[in-house]
């Protein structure tokens, strides 16, 4: 049975320089069509795809909280109406821009069994949140985090990122101390990806961008690790570490090669063994919703050699790695018979070990992840 669900809202009061999610300008655009066209989605694929209770809710973007709350409300009545799930048991997280939360939003979230809130700081030198594109500043964050935390919220997220702009390993050491202060459950670090499409491309392509070095972005990635173990945070996958009982549920789906509901412009979701993509622009997801009740523009069947390709480079983005007891019971084979000399290759490397029970990432394969997953790719 599927057991998560993610829901995507592509608007954004302002499009931050390094996104290439599927996102547009909030003003102006036919929101209520859309929110209308999801709960249209959420209806069709319930029933389509039956499932029993919910154990996960994600909802991002976009920004989410970018809605109305006329609109917030009516969207979160709209996943109540059509999702079963239990309020006291479910892992419902919102993903939240620190200058859009108001106390009134944030008491609306938490009626609704939003418990678990994910702050895109990024970083919290107010310089170079303006270069990145962002639109909050260091004490909205402040501020924000501790009106959730008055109304309620226990469970708070924050999304950093390295490897930014003329960043340099004391802005990022003093990004940590203040983020360490905050005293919250979860943090999200990652490296800055330019995508193509973005601001940051554009501007690289005309050599007007100033990166730090490849040795650098490691020694910033391992200044996190350290820190964030230092401080009590256990690094549970690549980029993610929690304090005891708070790993991210929703994003342990995906690692362990789970099935999901996606809802919403350009969401992807794994159903009944199909990978499917929605249509990202808002009038083709509307339009195809209206023609035929569901937005795919991409439906793949996952074939069993894939499966086992998606259990090993997802899995191994976990610390704890991949479980040789859970691939063998999911495909009758064990690890070692299907891939048994990229493992040896990825060991020699250096980039892989091995325990009783798993197979996982060493220090230095942390460092060069995407290596270590391409070995496993297209290989059956």
């Amino acid at each position: 049975m599927i057991k998560a669900a993610y829901f995507h809202i592509p608007f954004c009061a302002q499009i931050c320089h390094y996104c290439d999610f599927n996102k547009v300008f909030f003003k102006g655009q036919p929101v209520d069509e859309y929110l209308q066209a999801m709960e249209t989605e959420m209806k069709n694929t319930i029933e389509k795809f039956p499932t029993s209770e919910l154990e996960t809710i994600f909802v991002g973007g976009g920004t989410p909280t970018v809605l109305e709350i006329k609109q917030l409300d009516y969207f979160l009545n709209s996943i109540h109406k059509h999702f079963s799930f239990n309020v006291n048991e479910v892992e419902f997280t919102f993903e939240a821009n620190p200058n859009e939360l108001s106390k009134k939003k944030l008491q609306l979230l938490k009626e609704a069994g939003v418990n678990r809130l994910s702050f895109g700081v990024q970083t919290f030198d107010d310089k170079l949140l303006q270069k990145i594109g962002r639109t909050h500043r260091k004490h909205d964050v402040l501020q924000t985090i501790e009106m959730a935390k008055e109304a309620g919220f226990t469970n708070i997220s924050i999304d950093l990122m390295y490897g930014l702009p003329e960043q340099t390993i004391e802005n990022l050491r003093d990004t940590l101390d203040i983020a360490f202060k905050l005293d919250v459950q979860h943090f999200s670090a990652y490296s800055l990806i330019i995508e193509p499409k973005t601001v940051f491309y554009n501007l690289l392509k005309k050599d007007m961008l100033s990166l730090p070095s490849q040795e650098e972005e490691a020694e910033m990635y391992e200044l996190v690790m350290e820190q964030m173990e230092y401080y009590g945070y256990n690094q549970y996958e690549i980029s993610n570490y929690a304090k005891s009982g708070f790993s991210s549920r929703h994003n342990l789906t995906y690692w362990n090669n789970e099935e999901y509901f996606g809802i919403g412009a350009g969401a992807h979701s794994y159903v009944y063994g199909k990978r499917n993509v929605n249509a990202g622009p808002l009038k083709k997801y509307m339009n195809l919703i209206e023609e035929t009740g569901f937005p795919y523009v991409e439906s793949h069947k996952v074939t069993l050699e894939e499966k086992m390709e998606e259990e090993m480079f997802l899995g191994l983005r976990k610390t704890e790695g991949v479980s040789k007891e859970t691939f063998a019971q999911k495909y009758h084979r064990s690890v070692h018979e299907v891939f048994g000399k990229q493992i040896a290759e990825q060991k020699q490397r250096g980039l892989l070990e091995e325990t009783d029970s798993h197979i996982r990432l060493t220090h230095r394969g942390k460092l060069l992840g995407n290596e270590v997953f391409q070995a496993f790719i297209g290989i059956i």
